[in-house]
């Protein structure tokens, strides 16, 4: 029986296998709070970064890794899953058509050919350290467009396999991670203003909650553009997953279908189109701010525990043994985003 199949059958006295479920889906909420926790009382450090890291942790500490590895499993990568997808959902609401066209058609054209590039140059990269071509396509998904939703995005799209993402995911956030840390260095030594500086950082950091902390840092003007770049970036998710999925039912063979006739895989998933609603709801400006706050409240909460379940896949061993090549393709492609973004902003900015 396939893990998907075991993972849906019905445990003992609940139905549709819930009780297979509820140990890891606890386990991610109690390292959602404790993210989020952490986050509170230390605002640099994002809630999703810290939940991939306490992910990470858990699946490595001898105290917790048997218990990440076994009997919660099934919860987490349901988490890492499914959860994602909900997230990606709710993540529209963050972004409004208006606040994107405000930035004038010049800034549209630039940043949408930093995404082109960067996913061109990052996947190019990749192949040149011999990564795989599924490990190649995620990771210059989610350093191009929005770090893991974007992985999650694609993966769906593509028909992925989950354990396929976990490396990606541990990319994209050690390099959203060192952009906290080493970008605001740089604001004195290149003499950036802080709307150059703010519209670099959206325009090069994966995660919108890494450029919210790299951004602040340089005050409310870096932190306005920033996230409005940031968002123009997330919007092509839609775009760039719909050519990946057109091309997927193309090339793909068709599976059986539950009537036993052939089957394609979709052009677009649900969720992704359920994301572009999000967008077409938030644009027109009926939601009140209570409902937008509730809305950015509970996908935080829901990427928060995909991530943490994602990262409680990794294993450090195995990654020092095989993820030597793959971090170096990172770190080339880091460099590659933040000068492509550098070089926007400028022009965007100016």
């Amino acid at each position: 029986m396939s893990a998907s199949r075991r993972l849906l059958t019905p445990g003992p006295g609940v139905p549709g296998g819930a009780d297979r479920l509820l140990p890891g889906l606890a386990t991610a909420a109690v390292a959602m709070a404790c993210a989020f926790l952490i986050h509170w009382l230390v605002p640099v450090l994002p809630a999703m970064t810290l939940a991939v890291v306490l992910g990470v942790l858990a699946a490595n500490l001898p105290a917790t890794g048997v218990w990440t590895a076994g009997r919660a499993r099934p919860g987490l990568d349901f988490a890492g899953k499914h959860l994602m997808r909900g997230g990606i959902v709710l993540l529209g609401l963050k972004v409004s058509v208006m606040d994107v066209l405000g930035l004038g058609w010049l800034a549209l054209l630039l940043i949408a050919a930093v995404v082109a590039a960067g996913f061109g140059g990052t996947y190019l990269i990749s192949r040149l350290f011999r990564l795989p071509p599924v490990t190649s396509l995620l990771v210059a998904t989610g350093f191009s467009i929005c770090g893991a939703s974007a992985i999650g995005a694609m993966a769906a799209v593509r028909r992925i396999r989950h354990v396929d993402t976990v490396l990606p995911v541990a990319l994209v956030t050690l390099c959203g991670t060192l952009a906290i840390g080493v970008m605001p260095l740089l604001v004195h030594p290149l003499q950036l203003s802080a709307p150059v500086f703010g519209a670099w950082i959206g325009a090069s950091v994966h995660d919108v909650g890494q450029v919210v902390a790299t951004a602040q840092t340089a005050g409310t003007a870096a932190l306005g553009i920033a996230v409005v770049v940031k968002l123009t970036r997330v919007l092509l998710l839609a775009p760039v997953v719909a050519i990946a999925g057109a091309h997927q039912r193309l090339t793909a063979k068709p599976g059986p279908g539950v009537d036993g006739k052939a089957k394609l895989p979709p052009v677009v998933p649900l969720f992704v189109l359920g994301f572009v609603a999000m967008v077409g709801l938030r644009s027109t400006g009926w939601l009140p701010a209570g409902w937008l706050g509730a809305g950015a409240a509970l996908q935080d909460i829901l990427l928060g525990a995909a991530l943490f379940g994602l990262g409680s896949a990794v294993r450090i061993r195995v990654l020092l043994h095989t993820g030597g090549r793959a971090l170096l393709a990172a770190l080339m492609s880091w460099l590659l985003i933040a000068l492509l973004g550098l070089a926007a902003a400028l022009l965007i900015a100016a």
